[in-house]
């Protein structure tokens, strides 16, 4: 099994790999997805019952119900034909993304008191903040558990080779400088360095260097590559043209690698925020947004790669499907939170009819998203290529 410090870099390593079947997609998205589409609904659910707050229903899937049981305290729980999300539905909610029911004040005094809307304000933030905050935590425990079993990377952040013509030479980078920081990012270890620069365009980068005691700041390009992956997928990314030594990994026990769990969360939180900035700045096309398609097509090629890779994947789409979760839009968590907040400045809500608009923009903004990234997925499994091809 590789070791999973160095797992995202097996997407650029070109090598031929077997056929995948075709039924290992299907398979290892859901195996993928509906975990993490549970972990996320239980944060909401679990954080809800501890407010005292009642659940009616608790889906994994949309539509049409597969299975369905309730539960001793009332709870509908089921599964739908549509394993793309999932929803918990609390007493007083109109529909799955918890707009408040007219009539929730027409229950009687016991059941409005475990209604969702009739909960103090700080109650309510909790219940909705729990989902994606429990999708941060479940990263950590399952970097955490790769770290102590495989441990953690502590190749020294020094320039082991430097490529000709690259843009480490042409700005003077020696073999054996000591990368201290980049853009003001501290280098712990070598693996910090290609994650500060690969995904940010190639734009210039400062570089603070130590060599044999003297401090060096270093400005320089990175240059953009465009590579093909062992599946097939083109990747585009800046390098600076240097490599490491040799590598080295250091067991730890669980409070290190809790710690080392959350580093690596934050770094991939942080590197998700950046990626986005440039979508909505139009420095990246929004061809290379991926949606569920995309998810299933690298979820089986993870799954071909070792049962680590796979997990560390799912690590990593957790954190996105947390962060997506806190963007500003109704029908989000996000969104939730923006009206928590007027309400707290306000101290009233705000008026239903602007939660009403607010909701039906939001489901705009989130179909209109899905279509395009719909589109995108089509193209990049080729679907777009053969009918061109058919047609043509």
């Amino acid at each position: 099994m590789r070791h999973p410090a160095r797992l995202l870099s097996f997407w650029w390593t070109n090598m031929n790999m077997p056929d995948i079947p075709l039924w290992l997609y299907p398979v290892a998205f859901l195996a993928v997805l509906g975990p993490l589409v549970f972990v996320h609904e239980y944060g909401h659910y679990i954080v809800g019952r501890w407010c005292g707050v009642k659940a009616d229903t608790f889906s994994i899937g949309f539509g049409r119900r597969i299975l369905s049981w309730t539960d001793k305290r009332g709870t509908e729980w089921k599964i739908g034909w549509l394993p793309l999300g999932g929803y918990v539905q609390f007493a007083g909610d109109r529909d799955a993304v918890s707009q408040p029911d007219a009539n929730w004040q027409q229950l009687p005094a016991e059941q409005r008191s475990h209604a969702f809307p009739a909960q103090p304000l700080w109650k309510r933030t909790l219940i909705v903040l729990a989902g994606p905050m429990t999708n941060f935590l479940f990263a950590i425990a399952i970097f955490a558990a790769l770290f102590m079993t495989y441990g953690v990377a502590q190749t020294p952040a020094v320039v082991g080779g430097v490529e000709p013509q690259s843009a480490a030479q042409q700005a003077g980078l020696q073999v054996g400088d000591r990368i201290m920081a980049i853009n003001g990012r501290s280098m712990e270890v070598f693996e910090d360095i290609p994650q500060a620069v690969a995904y940010d365009l190639g734009k210039p980068v400062a570089m603070v260097v130590d060599r044999s005691g003297e401090r060096l700041d270093i400005a320089l390009r990175p240059r953009m590559v465009s590579e093909t992956d062992r599946f097939g997928n083109k990747i585009d990314r800046a390098v600076i043209g240097i490599r490491s030594g040799a590598p080295g990994y250091t067991t730890v026990g669980p409070v290190a690698a809790v710690q080392k769990g959350a580093e690596q969360t934050w770094g991939i939180v942080r590197l998700t925020g950046n990626i986005l900035g440039q979508f909505v700045t139009g420095q990246r096309s929004v061809k290379e947004m991926g949606g569920p398609i995309r998810i299933a097509k690298q979820s089986g090629e993870m799954a071909t790669l070792g049962i680590a890779t796979l997990i560390f994947f799912v690590a990593f789409v957790s954190i996105n499907l947390g962060f997506i979760n806190l963007l500003p839009l109704p029908m989000l968590d996000g969104g939730h939170l923006i009206f928590y907040a007027y309400e707290a400045i306000r101290r009233r809500p705000a008026p239903p009819q602007a939660q009403e608009w607010a909701f039906r923009f939001g489901f705009v903004a989130i179909a209109t998203l899905m279509l395009v990234v719909t589109f995108n997925d089509l193209g990049s499994i080729g679907v777009w290529d053969r009918i061109a091809r058919l047609i043509g």
